[in-house]
């Protein structure tokens, strides 16, 4: 792509991991996967919100759309806590901000906020998305293992394999640019790609 997407994801933390980790680390995430779920729920509400915004004003208002940004930066921190991808335990961060607030520095995530998006896209966007869904069944069978693997690999070596790795990031990616573009948080129709 010649200019990054409007949702960006990155990841940096040191790859190697206590071995301990994988055996409780999923435990020690579940209030932080119980709160994302939670946000993950009004999220849904809020997009349904954005639908009628955008329909009517060609654009979500400006705090909205930071609350929304905000539901996918916490879910991401979790998600990438509870698989080991890291050792720091995610911040209860609730601030809405479409930028990354710098928090947690290992996991950064922003969307830009656009001031106009078309009136008509929200209703048929979700359509345009089924090819992207269909691969992201596909992504997430191949992550299941590769989180498997990846268990195995820290539990005997202390290290998360840099491929494996960096796979279950783009994958995350991946799904958040479906997600943002599905989610009427961007007009730009997502690549087919899983590198930043």
């Amino acid at each position: 792509m010649s200019t990054a997407y409007p949702a960006r994801l990155e990841f940096d933390a040191d790859r190697r991991i206590s071995r301990w980790r994988p055996l409780v680390q999923w435990l020690l995430a579940i209030p932080q996967l119980l709160i994302a779920q939670a946000l993950s729920s009004l999220r849904s509400v809020l997009t349904l919100i954005s639908f009628f915004t955008v329909l009517f004003t060609e654009q979500i208002p400006r705090p909205l759309f930071d609350m929304i940004a905000m539901t996918y930066r916490y879910e991401w921190r979790a998600l990438s806590y509870a698989l080991f991808l890291h050792e720091d335990y995610p911040p209860f961060d609730f601030e809405p901000a479409a930028d990354d607030d710098g928090v947690e520095p290992h996991t950064r995530l922003s969307i830009a906020y656009p001031e106009r998006l078309n009136r008509w896209k929200p209703l048929y966007k979700w359509f345009l998305a089924i090819p992207h869904y269909v691969v992201l069944i596909a992504l997430t069978i191949a992550a299941f293992f590769v989180v498997i693997g990846g268990f195995f690999a820290v539990a005997f070596t202390g290290e998360y394999p840099l491929g494996a790795r960096d796979f279950l990031v783009n994958v995350y990616r991946y799904s958040l640019r479906v997600s943002a573009y599905a989610g009427l948080l961007t007009d730009e129709y997502p690549p087919f790609a899983l590198a930043a």
